[in-house]
């Protein structure tokens, strides 16, 4: 069988590429520090490396809904906290207005600072959050929640509560609708406050004012106690998030770990890989040169 010169030259040509190739590839890799540049470098890694970059991304997702949910709860925390305090005053208020020897001028003015905790209560209740949303108003976050009309106070939001997903498998509440904070068995705390107010302002005082410390007593202990378990719950959500802060971390270094071992490159491996490959190349060079340079002058 007889080799033609054509066919040798174009056989050491294509060799000479093909180191040049791996050469070049090598290059990148070391470069880069990556192991699997494209997907043909390793299908199966690679396709893992893309799940763990998911995997990754979501997570990094979860980690900033829960700074959200917690600059949430820490809100609707601090605004009950409060909301306590005003309740807490004016029950202190009520304890003191039971004493008899108050004059119709002295209630008078205890009604008029009793006004005061009603509106700052009012306005605890219409608190707006750093976005400039309600925060007692459900799923209306742009309707205000309270409204005052005709000495009443109205509930215009809704029931809905907000839920933000924190982790694969948790969605958490993150808020508390005004009625479910401002009128705990349908008794609105509004209502109670206005009516004391109007138990102070009547002349005479006696039975009726009596009966009037006795009920705000009674229906401000409710309002308190419904508070102070509506706190209770957003501390509570603020633990568990705490609680998947870590574990969201843990995950995310064990999702680090593990892409990195999918693709970093291992650099004295590559190093190896690139001193024989030009050591090949160098060995195709020589030989194509030996090759080409041979004619029948040579022989001769």
């Amino acid at each position: 069988m007889r080799v033609s010169t054509s066919t040798l030259y174009d056989q050491g040509v294509r060799s000479m590429l093909q180191q040049q190739e791996g050469m070049f590839k090598l290059q990148q890799h070391l470069s880069t520090g990556k192991r699997i540049m494209t997907p043909s470098d390793d299908p199966i890694g690679a396709a893992r490396a893309h799940e763990l970059s998911q995997s990754l991304s979501l997570n990094e997702q979860y980690k900033d809904n829960r700074y959200r949910a917690m600059d949430s709860l820490q809100q609707v925390d601090s605004t009950l906290g409060s909301i306590s305090n005003v309740i807490q005053n004016v029950r202190t208020m009520a304890v003191a207005a039971g004493n008899p020897a108050f004059s119709d001028n002295e209630r008078q003015m205890m009604a008029t600072e009793l006004r005061g905790h009603f509106e700052h209560l009012l306005g605890l209740a219409n608190t707006k959050d750093e976005q400039g949303n309600y925060l007692f108003s459900g799923f209306k976050g742009g309707t205000q929640p309270f409204e005052q009309a005709n000495g009443s106070v109205t509930y215009q939001g809704d029931q809905g509560q907000r839920l933000i997903q924190v982790s694969s498998s948790r969605l958490l509440p993150v808020s508390e609708t005004g009625d479910a904070i401002f009128e705990p068995g349908g008794q609105s705390l509004f209502d109670t406050v206005n009516d004391f107010i109007t138990a102070l302002e009547t002349p005479g005082g006696g039975a009726a004012l009596s009966s009037a410390v006795s009920t705000a007593l009674q229906d401000l202990d409710v309002a308190l106690d419904n508070v102070l378990t509506k706190r209770a719950a957003a501390g509570s959500g603020l633990q568990e998030i705490d609680a998947l802060q870590q574990i969201g971390e843990d995950t995310a270094v064990q999702y680090q770990q593990s892409l990195s071992r999918l693709q970093d490159l291992d650099f004295a491996q590559a190093i190896s890989d690139m001193t024989r490959q030009q050591a090949l190349l160098e060995v195709s060079q020589k030989t194509f040169n030996r090759v080409s340079g041979l004619s029948l002058f040579n022989i001769i």
